[in-house]
């Protein structure tokens, strides 16, 4: 880092180090900040972005890097920068502030200007350019006008705020009342409004932008499971679910080379993307596409889960054992340029025969289809078309496909990499986990289950301290109290490794992560679970969330989380918790039901507890009547094969005796089975 440095030069965060060397005199969150915005009356300008984000650095190059433009930044407003993966309090208070003031939707960069006195915003936007365009005002003039608007107008601002404020406490609707009865109408609702905004041709739900929303899709699978045995199975969830996936597959969403998905697409058609790459997207599609190889059998299905699960080993893994966050949109100061191509680039590369294959599959002799000047790979037609028209076997196009895509692979790895976020994030760690452990069943790779467990230890190790987590990690330093979606996507992640790879520590600490949750976390009152802790820093508002975003509500999972734990466990305490959460939730699934399809997917399995499958025995043997049953998709089943030799085990599950035999016990709700002998007895006695 060249030339002065802010005070931005001791945090951690790549995003914030990337602005270290701004001419702005920017600062961390905090009480320095705070209490300078208070000492000097000034209004604080509160900058909240992440390191993948183009138009932050758009926004960073334009403005930030500018000396005049930081000038007048710093003459007026003590500058605070937030990087909203560390620190999502703070992103969700002020991005509903920012769509409460303006009535428009939220994003990133996000730009509030706060009140020093209490923090809260009078005045916010996302992006706003150096030069007055499309319809947004010139930075500069924008900033000298609300500096005055402070200045001028401060009784509005204080009746401003008062009526923000109040309009953030009413956002916590009241729960179902005890007696009203908590029932599946919901999830035949959100079935009926996905369908409504399901794209028949393309896949996805809406329009461009369009995002995977992998939450809707897991929804959708098990909608389908569900009714399978019925004489009317509802195979327009099955469509939905698997025509969604494979377009994505398809699309230029997929990296056609290198594995992993990026963030959403541009597109209605998940041709082009928006080009950054994060371990919160594919951790869970890559537990999508697992699910749908097993539900459906499809290969295509089966590679697309072991290209994202090895992307994120390759790219994403960090030696010690955790999972980094992101790749950048961006390389050489340009979106896109790493992941784009020029046809005489490839045929270049290719030989003849693999060159015919390679282009006529991703459309090489077409059109540019990436800003009119160059071709970003999507599957425009199919392998057995293109066998046709060369006269060669199907086999024969997928090789030279393998082939062609190894070779481009190795030119593109020694291109000027985009960025890497390189800190590791408990959250999205969990996400990772879960999927690696779903997929390592349905493929049978046992370097996925590997490599779960290792973040798991990363994680335990780095970001366990006092029997409290700690949200983030980078350069030997945890730092922050972590939040909801920390430990509700961790327990569901250990709770998904634990039927692939027993580990009675692993259970353990599924349990602290469980008290936790209830001691610090849950609305006492209401039910539910607030985004921060008990002991958290004292905001401006304690949100308590049941909608899914880009990652599903960590309500929904806590819920789901927790009832598998409750009745893993026979303990009732963590049964109720989700009872709580559902009534709490309750006004908000009927009006919104297509919106919390994770919640719905916790319904579910309150109303209808799934089953529940211990196999004890030697650990070849339980391990084989795993592997048997997992060969089948059946989402309403844990199956958790416990060796004789296991230690440290709570009661109910050492009540599982182990036998002169390999047996297993079969659990639904609270009544076990009789200890069932025979593999091939177990498999008539559990659900189809």
């Amino acid at each position: 880092m060249n030339g002065p440095v802010n005070r931005l030069a001791g945090e951690t965060s790549p995003y914030l180090l990337q602005h270290a060397a701004n001419p702005v005199d920017w600062y961390p969150w905090g009480p320095e900040a705070l209490a300078l915005a208070q000492r000097e009356n000034k209004p604080i300008l509160l900058s909240i972005g992440y390191s993948a984000c183009h138009w932050c650095h758009v926004m960073a190059h334009e403005s930030f890097e500018d000396p005049a433009s930081a000038a007048v930044m710093n003459e007026l407003f003590v500058n605070i920068k937030v990087d909203r993966e560390e620190r999502p309090d703070l992103d969700r208070i002020y991005q509903i502030a920012q769509q409460m003031l303006t009535q428009r939707g939220g994003g990133w960069p996000l730009t509030m200007f706060l009140a020093p006195r209490d923090q809260r915003p009078f005045f916010g936007g996302t992006y706003f350019p150096n030069e007055a365009r499309h319809g947004l005002p010139a930075f500069t003039d924008l900033l000298q006008r609300v500096a005055q608007f402070y200045r001028e107008r401060s009784e509005d601002i204080v009746q401003q705020s008062a009526a923000l404020q109040q309009a953030f406490d009413q956002l916590n609707s009241p729960p179902a009342s005890g007696d009203t009865p908590l029932t599946a109408a919901p999830t035949h609702a959100a079935r009926e409004q996905l369908a409504a905004a399901f794209d028949g041709d393309f896949g996805g739900f809406g329009g461009a932008p369009k995002f995977p929303h992998p939450a809707n899709i897991e929804f959708l699978l098990r909608r389908w499971r569900a009714t399978a045995g019925q004489e009317e199975p509802d195979l327009h969830s099955l469509y939905m679910a698997t025509l969604t996936l494979k377009r994505m597959a398809d699309g230029g969403l997929f990296d056609q080379l290198g594995g992993g998905f990026a963030r959403y697409s541009v597109d209605q058609y998940w041709m082009i993307p928006h080009f950054e790459k994060m371990l919160y997207d594919n951790g869970q599609l890559l537990r999508n596409y697992a699910n749908a190889a097993l539900a459906t059998g499809e290969p295509l299905f089966k590679r697309i889960a072991a290209e994202t699960a090895d992307w994120m080993i390759r790219d994403l893994l960090a030696s010690e054992g955790g999972f980094r966050s992101a790749l950048d949109a961006d390389s050489e100061g340009h979106e896109g340029k790493f992941y784009v191509w020029q046809p005489e680039e490839v045929s270049d590369l290719l030989d003849a025969d693999d060159h015919a294959v390679f282009t006529r599959r991703f459309g090489l002799d077409r059109d540019a289809n990436f800003e009119g000047e160059a071709w970003h790979l999507h599957v425009f037609r199919s392998e057995d078309d293109i066998a046709e028209e060369l006269h060669i076997s199907a086999a024969e196009v997928e090789q030279r496909l393998a082939r062609a895509r190894g070779i481009l692979l190795d030119v593109r790895n020694r291109r000027i990499w985009p960025g890497r976020d390189d800190k590791v994030l408990t959250s999205w760690n969990g996400l990772a986990i879960g999927g690696l452990a779903v997929a390592a069943r349905a493929l049978g790779r046992a370097n996925l289950a590997d490599a779960a467990c290792n973040a798991v230890d990363f994680i335990r190790q780095h970001c366990w301290r006092d029997g409290r987590l700690l949200a983030a990690y980078k350069d030997g330093r945890a730092r922050f109290p972590a939040y909801l979606d920390d430990y509700a996507f961790l327990l569901d992640g250990l709770l998904e490794l634990l039927q692939t790879r027993w580990r009675s520590a692993d259970l353990h600490f599924a349990t602290e992560l469980a008290n936790a949750l209830l001691s610090h976390f849950e609305d006492a009152d209401s039910g539910g679970f607030y985004f921060t802790a008990d002991d958290h820093e004292q905001l401006m508002h304690r949100s308590r969330s049941f909608s899914d975003e880009a990652v599903p509500a960590g309500n929904a999972i806590a819920a789901q989380a927790l009832t598998r734990l409750g009745l893993l466990l026979g303990d009732t305490r963590y049964l109720e918790a989700t009872a709580k959460t559902l009534r709490a939730a309750w006004p908000a699934l009927q009006h919104y039901p297509h919106a919390h399809t994770a919640l719905l997917i916790a319904l579910e399995e309150h109303l209808d507890p799934p089953e529940i499958v211990i196999v004890r025995g030697p650990s070849k043997d339980t391990d084989h009547w795993r592997d048997e049953l997992a060969k089948v998709y059946s989402p309403r089943r844990l199956v958790f094969a416990v060796p004789s030799d296991a230690t440290a085990l709570p009661a109910a599950i050492a009540d599982k005796k182990v036998l002169a035999e390999t047996a297993a016990y079969v659990c639904r709700g609270m009544t076990c089975s009789a200890p069932v002998m025979s593999l091939s007895a177990l498999v008539a006695l559990t659900r189809s």
